[in-house]
């Protein structure tokens, strides 16, 4: 085995916003940029411009994003979550702050006993993250 790597397909309400997601994404986190990106041409099957794939990278960690218009009977999910060991509390306010503008809070960051600072959310992209203080 090669490797294997995160995918994330925007489809519904997101379809068009891959972009627009990596962007947001590689600026809130210290090592993260976007590899490349590769979009539709006229004529393809998707609008013009739109993400056909993109590799970018989180803290090191690449991952995959793309655009689908097609109608799919599945989104993004909390079932599965990026999970983000932050290394501050200044880190993991910031972080949980700047991802749940728009989105939507699962768990407050607070203290559950498991952690003494965790938060889960719904990005406004509809992606969910969990965000741990490491101890």
């Amino acid at each position: 085995m090669k490797s294997i790597t995160t995918s994330l397909m925007f489809v519904g309400e997101q379809a068009g916003k891959a972009e627009e997601a990596i962007r947001f994404y590689t600026s809130l986190f210290p090592g993260s940029e976007i590899l490349d990106i590769q979009r539709y041409q006229a004529g393809e099957n998707e609008p013009e411009g739109s993400t056909k794939m993109a590799r970018f990278t989180i803290n090191g960690t690449e991952f995959l994003a793309l655009d689908s218009h097609l109608d799919h009977q599945f989104t993004f999910t909390p079932s599965m979550s990026l999970y983000v060991e932050c290394e501050s509390t200044s880190e993991i306010e910031k972080a949980f702050h700047a991802l749940v503008e728009d989105g939507a809070e699962l768990m407050p960051l607070d203290n559950y006993g498991f952690s003494e600072q965790f938060g889960w959310l719904k990005d406004r992209y509809g992606v969910s993250w969990q965000l741990n203080l490491s101890n």
